[in-house]
């Protein structure tokens, strides 16, 4: 049986179990054997990490044609605005390209927020703003670019959600394993693909092959007697 977990992630943790540097990772937080992060949350950022050992689970929740939002609240240096909202709304334009449209909204600090260790760097005559960001993407430190393309860099990235799946509900650098009902029902899949046993993969391998190997029979019969199919016998002869 397959192992679903959802990790709240601290601020400067890697989204890996081991680390030759001395840098805080996974393994300080849990004790589970062979699971692997489903997407990544940077070192510097925080909140929602959804982990498992089934490795066809990852690949079908990483396909584009999947498309699950995620939704980050950003505290931002400064006041974007409104002009600036709507354009991360529709799309800013980074160096590997134009992002997709966005659900983005201006939001009061959240009440249920763990504090940051260390806090962030706050200047006394720059305000700050929380924003909520939501995205089906997945380029390399997305949300951070995006703000700072509007000229408003990223203080602080707490990821609240994946799909379903909230992370406000769970301490900072807690877990919880969760079913594969639940994670159906929160991402609104039908089913969650599973890796085919040895048996399995077998079977099918031998299906597939079959048909193509009679046809290659057939054809190099039809080379031997110049393309026409023989009949009868040779004692008819």
């Amino acid at each position: 049986m397959f192992r679903y977990v959802l990790f709240n992630k601290p601020y400067r943790v890697l989204t890996q179990f081991t680390d030759d540097s001395g840098k805080s990772t996974l393994a300080d937080f849990i004790d589970i054997p062979g699971i692997y992060g489903a997407g990544r949350l940077d070192y510097d950022s925080e909140g929602l990490l959804l982990l498992t050992d089934n490795g066809q689970f990852i690949h079908q929740l990483m396909n584009p044609k999947f498309k699950v939002f995620k939704t980050y609240y950003v505290q931002v240096e400064g006041s974007p605005e409104p002009e600036q909202i709507e354009r991360l709304r529709r799309g800013v334009e980074l160096k590997d390209g134009i992002t997709a449209p966005a659900q983005v909204e201006v939001i009061p600090e959240p009440d249920w927020l763990w504090p940051r260790n260390p806090p962030i760097r706050e200047r006394k005559e720059i305000p700050t703003t929380w924003l909520s960001i939501s995205i089906s993407e997945g380029k390399n430190r997305q949300v951070r670019r995006m703000t700072a393309a509007i000229g408003h860099p990223t203080l602080r990235l707490v990821r609240q959600s994946i799909g379903g799946l909230a992370v406000n509900s769970l301490a900072c650098g807690e877990f919880i394993e969760v079913t594969e009902a639940e994670l159906c029902s929160q991402l609104g899949l039908k089913s969650i693909s599973h890796p085919l046993s040895k048996e399995v993969a077998d079977k099918a391998r031998l299906k597939r092959s079959g048909p193509r190997l009679h046809r290659n029979q057939q054809s190099r019969s039809q080379n031997r007697t110049g393309g026409k199919t023989r009949s009868g016998s040779r004692r008819n002869r």
